[in-house]
């Protein structure tokens, strides 16, 4: 029987993570996002513990001092971070859990989880970045460029992750996203025990 496979899935804002995670979770089998803790606040339509696990910065510092996270970052103005214990229990569940996280999180949860299987998803072109983040339509020139300096800050950190899927064309990159996944439970050591009973 195959292990599950922790991983850990990051991008500049505005690369398409987002859009590629909920298209391959329409009919994902066996393998489930895990739900951030966060103190920003919640949006119309969010739901606490579907979305994110609202809480107060109080109870994230104490979640901290508590040593209750894989990883935390303070992203933009707010923070964020992952529960060890529900990750740890899907993944004894036999459930893969992909961990929606940057690259400062990537960081933090591979010195716990060694064989966590990292996925770098990039933008075409810096210009195709900077019209994504434009069309949104939603944010003032300001926070465009911050967004724009934060992406290519993040970008700077693709050469520590195992996979690069660069997202041109959407179902392309879906593809090479499900692919990835699907042959990380493939490899010798997964397949060890398999084998073994063929003898």
């Amino acid at each position: 029987m195959n292990r599950s496979i922790l991983f850990i899935l990051s991008a500049p804002s505005g690369a398409g993570k987002t859009s590629l995670l909920h298209a391959l979770m329409n009919d994902a089998e066996g393998v489930a996002v895990s739900v951030s803790h966060t103190t920003r606040n919640q949006r119309p339509g969010e739901v606490d513990g579907q979305h994110y696990h609202f809480v107060s910065v109080e109870e994230f510092q104490r979640m901290i001092a508590d040593d209750a996270f894989i990883e935390h970052a303070q992203v933009f103005d707010n923070f964020y971070g992952t529960s060890k214990a529900a990750v740890q229990q899907q993944l004894d569940s036999g459930t893969d859990v992909i961990l929606e996280i940057d690259w400062q999180g990537a960081r933090q949860v591979r010195r716990l989880f060694p064989d966590a299987v990292s996925v770098f998803i990039v933008p075409p072109s810096v210009d195709a970045l900077r019209e994504r983040l434009s069309s949104r339509g939603q944010d003032s020139e300001e926070i465009i460029e911050r967004r724009m300096s934060d992406a290519l800050a993040e970008l700077s950190h693709y050469d520590e992750y195992d996979y690069i899927i660069i997202n041109d064309q959407f179902e392309k990159a879906l593809l090479d996203l499900r692919c990835v996944l699907h042959a990380q439970h493939l490899t010798r050591g997964q397949q060890r025990e398999l084998v073994s009973t063929i003898r």
